[in-house]
């Protein structure tokens, strides 16, 4: 028996009027029960977030949350440290960052490299990381970088590498203030992969280290990154050879 609610209660109605299960459906301590038997299965979150209005916004707001602190403990409470319970661009698409490599479609933001997105059973982020990205002048920010998801023998591609990341609290962070005082321009077209928000080209804005491309073991000149409103980030680079870029590593 449960002696405390284990989900704060909502006191609005999110069913729609066309809703099949606007009675006798499962109290929200319940569902959360299952899933937490379920260790936040996230295909199975992402399934019952398609019966109705009311599961999907419980998905949102607990399932997804629930997910990421199961998968990313000690990452997720770094990101709440500033004192938020909120995470930037909402709990869904972090927990979908967490999992899913975006790939890119020929024409859009990687001009002419097609590799569709695809899951990934698990990858490591890590802060130490994330300064490699950050030039000099924003080192104080935090960002949390994956390991690069290779892609191999591209054609006249070469090794791809896609990564992508999430600043902590990135509407107060000195990158975004940095592009808002350049009057930085959003892709014209395209949009974040994770939470559909408007997208910058650091590349463009020459907000790239060079030290990015020591981290991720690629050739000079071949990191593109976006960063979206919401602080995700997700980048692009030619891998080097193992061995070349094992004496990358080494000289570093």
């Amino acid at each position: 028996m449960v002696g405390t609610m284990l989900v704060a209660k909502q006191y609005r109605c999110t069913h729609s009027a066309t809703c099949l299960c606007i009675k006798g459906h499962l109290s929200e301590d319940t569902l959360f029960l299952v899933f937490q038997h379920l260790n936040w299965n996230p295909r199975l979150i992402a399934i019952i977030s398609c019966v109705c209005k009311w599961f999907d916004e419980i998905a949102k707001r607990v399932l997804w949350k629930e997910f990421c602190h199961a998968r990313a403990p000690k990452m997720m409470l770094d990101l709440q440290s500033s004192g938020s319970h909120n995470i930037d661009g909402n709990w869904k698409a972090l927990g979908k960052l967490l999992i899913y490599c975006s790939g890119c479609s020929k024409g859009g933001l990687f001009n002419n490299i097609h590799i569709p997105g695809h899951f990934v059973y698990r990858t490591r982020f890590s802060r130490t990381s994330g300064k490699s990205f950050l030039i000099p002048h924003c080192k104080t920010d935090v960002l949390y970088v994956s390991d690069p998801c290779e892609h191999l023998d591209q054609g006249d591609e070469g090794d791809i590498g896609f990564f992508r990341g999430v600043f902590k609290s990135f509407s107060v962070s000195k990158v975004k203030k940095m592009l808002m005082d350049k009057q930085a321009e959003f892709h014209p077209t395209e949009v974040c992969p994770y939470c559909k928000a408007k997208l910058w080209n650091l590349l463009q804005e020459k907000m790239i280290p060079r030290s990015a491309c020591g981290r991720l073991g690629s050739y000079d000149d071949s990191v593109e990154y976006y960063v979206c409103l919401n602080g995700h980030m997700l980048g692009l680079c030619t891998l080097l050879p193992l061995s070349d870029s094992e004496e990358i590593s080494e000289l570093e």
